[in-house]
C-alpha cells in the first residue's frame, strides 16, 4: 500500500476572493489603466523616458517596505520627465537550494513557521498598501504562476526569473498576462535559451491553468532582463558590457519577436551580489548607449535592488530597513543613483 506524501492540509480561498476581500479603490483602479499604457509604450521604444524597476530584494515588513515606497514616490516625482519608476514588492523569494527564508508568502513573519492562508492576504495587504498609500503600482516576480491573479490589478510589471525561465508554465501563463512580462536570462547565461522564452510568451498559448482550460493571446511586451550568470567554473559573469549587448541585438530579429527590448538588471549575477557595484554598471550601460545606434534600440531602462540600508542581515537581525536575503544598495546611495541616472538619460 502506497504511503501520501502530500499532507492537503487546508482549501485556500481563490484569487478572486481575495481581491473581492481586500479591494482595490475606485480612485486608484481608475488611474492604472493609463499607467499601464504609459509602461507599455515604454516597452514598445514609443516614449523617450526608460523604466526603473527598483526595491529590496525581498519585501519582508509592511513597515519599512511602506517607509521606503513613499520615499521612493518623492524621488520618482523629481525624474519622472526621464524615468517611470515602478517599486519592485518582490514576495516570493527563489531559493537555489529550496530551503530558508521563502518571502512573505511562505513566511508572513519571517522568523515563524510558514503560514500560507496568512500568505495569500500578507502579500495582498502588502501591495495594496503601497498602492493606496503612495500611489506607486507595482512589480513582483512570477515565481508561482498561480499566484499572480492575487495581484493582477495591482501589478504594473511581472519578471520571470532565472530558474523558472525555461519553465513550460512560466511560459505560457507569460503569455497571458495583462501587463509587460520581463523574462530574465536563466542562470547558465545562455542567450537562446533566453530567446525561445520571450518567443514563447510573445505567442499565443492553451493549457490547463487553475482547473481551466485557458487560451491566450499571446504578450506582446515580453522582453528580455540580463541579470549575469554562472559560469561553468561556479564563478559569476556579468552580460551587460557592450559586446554582450550587441550580440543580443544582433540575434533578437524584428521579424520574429514584437517589440524587441532589454531592461539590465544591475545587481544578481552582472555585480556579483555586489550591490554598490550598480551604479558602476548603471554609468557603463548608458555610455553603450551613447556610443551605439542598434543597442539604444534595444534598451528599455534598469532593475536595482535597493533598500533603506546597506548590505544585508540574517533572519531576525534586527536592523530597520535592512535586507534579510540578498544585499542591497541603502537609501543614500539609492537617491544618488536615480538623480545621476536622470541626469544621463
Amino acid at each position: 500500500m502506497s504511503t501520501m506524501t502530500m499532507n492537503f492540509k487546508r482549501r485556500l480561498p481563490i484569487p478572486m476572493e481575495i481581491r473581492e476581500e481586500m479591494p482595490l479603490s475606485a480612485d486608484m483602479a481608475a488611474r492604472k489603466p493609463a499607467f499601464d499604457a504609459e509602461v507599455a509604450a515604454i516597452i514598445r521604444g514609443e516614449s523617450p523616458r526608460r523604466l526603473l524597476v527598483i526595491g529590496p530584494c525581498s519585501a519582508d515588513s509592511e513597515d519599512s517596505v511602506l517607509d521606503y515606497v513613499t520615499r521612493l514616490a518623492k524621488l520618482a516625482d523629481e525624474v519622472k520627465d526621464k524615468l517611470l519608476v515602478v517599486p519592485r514588492v518582490y514576495t516570493n523569494k527563489p531559493r537555489t537550494r529550496g530551503t530558508g527564508y521563502k518571502g512573505l508568502l511562505h513566511n508572513p513573519d519571517p522568523e515563524a513557521p510558514a503560514d500560507l492562508l496568512e500568505g495569500v492576504k500578507a502579500i495582498r495587504r502588502m501591495h495594496l498598501r503601497v498602492v493606496e498609500e503612495t500611489g506607486m503600482f507595482t512589480a513582483d516576480e512570477m515565481l508561482y504562476p498561480a499566484n499572480f491573479q492575487y495581484l493582477i490589478d495591482l501589478l504594473a510589471y511581472v519578471a520571470v526569473g532565472a530558474r523558472s525561465v525555461e519553465n513550460q508554465e512560466h511560459r505560457l501563463v507569460a503569455s497571458g498576462v495583462p501587463m509587460p512580462v520581463g523574462m530574465k536570462n536563466p542562470t547558465g547565461g545562455s542567450t537562446a535559451v533566453l530567446l525561445n522564452s520571450i518567443y514563447a510568451a510573445q505567442a499565443p498559448q492553451t493549457f490547463i491553468f487553475r482547473n481551466w482550460e485557458v487560451e491566450t493571446t499571446g504578450n506582446p511586451l515580453a522582453h528580455a532582463v540580463l541579470r549575469g550568470y554562472v559560469g561553468p567554473d561556479g564563478a559569476t559573469y556579468p552580460n551587460y558590457h557592450y559586446e554582450y549587448l550587441e550580440r543580443l541585438a544582433d540575434r533578437y530579429d524584428p521579424e520574429k519577436f514584437e517589440f524587441p527590448a532589454v531592461v539590465i538588471d544591475c545587481n544578481h549575477d552582472n555585480s556579483g551580489k555586489r550591490p554598490l557595484e550598480q551604479a558602476r554598471i548603471v554609468d557603463e550601460v548608458l555610455d553603450s548607449v551613447r556610443r551605439s545606434e542598434r543597442i539604444a534600440g534595444l534598451f528599455r531602462g534598469f532593475m536595482v535592488e535597493s533598500y533603506l540600508v546597506d548590505g544585508n542581515q540574517p533572519v531576525g537581525g534586527g536592523v530597520y530597513g535592512q535586507s534579510i536575503t540578498d544585499a542591497c544598495i541603502g537609501w543614500e546611495g539609492t537617491e544618488r543613483l536615480v538623480r545621476d541616472m536622470a541626469e544621463r538619460l
